[in-house]
């Protein structure tokens, strides 16, 4: 019997702790040979990743990653500390979607509050699950392009500094250590998609 014709019954879903971040506990699961098993999973609220291009982040104010950099097209990243992993990452903006929002304005609403860049356009490239194996997360990645000024805005808990590196290096960049899979997916996506 295939898993499909068997439907993989949940038997009991159990929330076992809940932190304000995110829920954690498990289902009892029917195997489609008749035993069960439990599996568990972590739930997290959806989340976007920003892909953004300036074209001059010089002219624009923006800081770039290396001093000497020309003044060409350059992804905006921001820097900050991990504590989960104890390093600091250069990372795409990214942030929680909000109920009733779809991806492509918490894109909107999450570059400005952690860049100060208002896009005139967002574009959802790909929304998925992530580590399906252990989670509950969806996530989406949007291309936003044609910046103007806004207002930054970070969270209480948000210490993140502004950074540019210019597209040919982007991925470079985005695979050094300590590399993260929301960075090097996004860049990926918005190259195979014709925008980097």
């Amino acid at each position: 019997m295939s898993p499909a014709d068997h439907g993989w019954p949940v038997l009991e879903s159990v929330a076992e702790y809940e932190t304000g971040w995110y829920t954690g506990g498990y289902d009892l699961v029917e195997l489609p040979d008749g035993r069960t098993k439990r599996y568990y999973w972590a739930e997290l609220s959806p989340a976007v990743v920003i892909v953004a291009v300036v074209d001059d982040p010089v002219g624009f104010g923006l800081p770039t990653a290396d001093s000497d950099a020309s003044t060409g097209p350059a992804v905006v990243m921001v820097e900050q500390y991990r504590p989960p992993i104890g390093e600091l990452c250069y990372e795409l903006p990214a942030g929680i979607v909000e109920d009733g929002e779809r991806y492509v304005d918490a894109g909107a609403r999450e570059l400005e509050e952690e860049v100060g860049l208002v896009p005139e356009s967002v574009e959802l490239l790909e929304d998925f699950w992530c580590s399906t194996g252990v989670l509950r997360h969806p996530r989406g990645i949007v291309w936003a392009e044609g910046f103007s000024r806004g207002e930054r805005k970070l969270d209480g808990s948000e210490f993140l500094d502004i950074v540019t590196v210019p597209v040919e290096e982007a991925l470079d960049v985005a695979r050094r250590d300590p590399a993260n899979d929301a960075t090097i997916e996004g860049l990926l996506l918005a190259r195979a998609d014709g925008y980097l």
